[in-house]
């Protein structure tokens, strides 16, 4: 939408309902963190219902959720030029580099902070006892899936991935008991995941899944929750120091299963490391 949130927000103050005017004062005085929260997040700060945060949205105009976020994001990003996204043009490439070494070392330090050791070694047990680990994701989730799934490729051949959500759905529907999936979701309510998880679950399949949210739609249709602690703004989606943090936790999880069994990951990775090396030149 073309016209400003906070000029949305001042328009339809008066007509917002008690509970609504318990969100814009939260959104008000806590601009910059709340458009990271989910709405599920959003509605918890304000105690309110989820069902109040949508139609607050509504009230001012937007199709949901997501677009009111959006638009908060933009409000922040044009009201407030210390904003750290903020480059001034023609900055320096010196300049540029520390910016990105910042943002990836936040991203990853967040992700530290956030990630839960208990969760790690139960994530592990389960991918260790299962028959086979499908490594999910969509858009460019599904790349990092991908990425997971070649780095335990080296130790295990029970690690496979599938293709777009149309497939992911057929394999899900053919899961039982002993597999395990290993979805990546940022947000964790992305329509497509929701409807693989639950086909996955009702086959038996245990779920684990990489999200920021605690509280999505999808962490509760999951076992286990591996939190990607780094900040994604929603004007900043799909971008790469978040990447790298999910990258991050997917190489914690393979260094505690290398070295739960070092003695047959060692064995796999002499082995996989020495038919490739024909492929050298």
């Amino acid at each position: 939408m073309s016209t400003n949130f906070w000029e949305l927000l001042q328009k339809q103050q008066d007509s917002l309902t008690k509970s609504g005017r318990t969100v814009a004062e939260y959104l008000t005085q806590h601009a910059d963190e709340a458009q990271y929260l989910s709405i599920s997040s959003l509605a918890r700060e304000c105690n309110v219902a989820e069902a109040t945060v949508f139609r607050f949205c509504r009230a001012l105009g937007f199709d949901g959720y997501h677009e009111m976020r959006i638009a908060l994001a933009q409000a922040n990003a044009t009201g407030s030029p210390l904003h750290p996204r903020e480059l001034e043009p023609g900055a320096p490439t010196e300049t540029l580099c520390e910016h990105a070494s910042a943002l990836f070392m936040t991203a990853i330090n967040g992700t530290q902070n956030s990630l839960s050791p208990v969760a790690v070694e139960r994530a592990v047990d389960l991918m260790r006892q299962a028959k086979q680990v499908f490594c999910m994701g969509q858009g460019g989730s599904w790349l990092l899936a991908n990425d997971i799934c070649a780095r335990f490729g080296s130790i295990s051949t029970k690690f496979r991935t599938a293709g777009d959500s149309h497939l992911q759905l057929i394999t899900a529907s053919l899961m039982g008991p002993e597999d395990v999936v290993l979805f990546i979701s940022y947000s964790g309510a992305t329509r497509d995941m929701l409807e693989t998880l639950r086909t996955a679950k009702s086959a038996g399949a245990k779920i684990i899944l990489l999200t920021h949210y605690e509280d999505s739609p999808g962490a509760a249709l999951a076992d286990i929750v591996l939190r990607c602690g780094a900040q994604e703004s929603p004007l900043d989606s799909g971008s790469i120091p978040i990447k790298v943090a999910v990258l991050y936790v997917g190489e914690v999880l393979l260094l505690r299963y290398t070295l739960d069994d070092p003695e047959t990951s060692n064995s796999a990775q002499d082995r996989t490391s020495e038919a490739l090396t024909m492929k050298m030149v």
